[in-house]
């Protein structure tokens, strides 16, 4: 496997920036939060299937079933879920083009959040065209969360791609409900693609929606605008 020198994106700043989430709208908070809970009425009841007869705590994507989430996990807590929708990719060969993605955050009471994202190529009408980006890793909590020590709170995603690639990020809360993060190391495969570091920023919108936006190096360039999606809850 060969690392890539160059692959780090710079650290997350000290203040939040100024693109927000893709799918950030301004509107009636009321009527988000009716939204909101009429849609928890089906999906509070879902889960992720489970296979029987492993003697481990089961894996769960919705809070109100299985085992506790991990004290430490605290800082991540509104990431737990299944998350469907769509977003804008862009290539720097082909161009700009919308794409679905199911995300699923789960956990088993560990120290850790799991984490799967899928995502698949959409024509000009919505439909489905090809699978697209498939990435699955870990969402950990490190430091001791105390505001000024030696040692504060660092989240930290390790990330696998199927694109022959392993990310690992550091990042902080924001707030409550939002996330910033970038690389500190990539590396890849004999057979990987060629990509730098990236910046990514998560964030529960107007809604309850998760949206981020990924900014990342492309073969030794600058940091660019790669993707952006708005995902409704599924699951929780």
């Amino acid at each position: 496997m060969s690392q890539n020198p160059d692959a780090g994106a710079d650290p997350p700043s000290e203040h939040p920036p100024t693109n927000a989430p893709a799918g950030v709208r301004r509107g009636s908070g009321d009527a988000a939060v009716a939204d909101a809970i009429e849609r928890s009425k089906t999906t509070a009841s879902r889960n992720i299937p489970q296979l029987p007869d492993l003697p481990l705590p089961e894996d769960t994507a919705n809070l109100r079933l299985g085992p506790d989430l991990n004290n430490e996990l605290l800082a991540v807590l509104p990431l737990v879920g299944v998350w469907r929708g769509e977003g804008e990719g862009h290539d720097p060969d082909t161009g700009d083009y919308p794409f679905g993605q199911q995300i699923i955050v789960s956990h088993n009471g560990g120290n850790y959040l799991k984490w799967e994202s899928q995502s698949w190529v959409l024509d000009a009408n919505g439909e489905y065209v090809r699978p697209d980006l498939h990435e699955t890793g870990f969402w950990r909590i490190s430091g001791d969360g105390i505001p000024g020590s030696t040692n504060e709170e660092v989240v930290e995603l390790l990330l696998t791609h199927s694109s022959g690639i392993v990310e690992l990020f550091y990042g902080r809360a924001l707030t409550q409900s939002s996330w910033e993060l970038a690389t500190d190391v990539v590396i890849r495969s004999t057979s990987g693609v060629l990509v730098g570091g990236a910046k990514r920023l998560y964030g529960i919108v107007e809604g309850g929606d998760l949206a981020y936006v990924e900014e990342r190096i492309i073969a030794d360039g600058e940091l660019r605008p790669h993707l952006s999606a708005r995902l409704s809850r599924y699951v929780g």
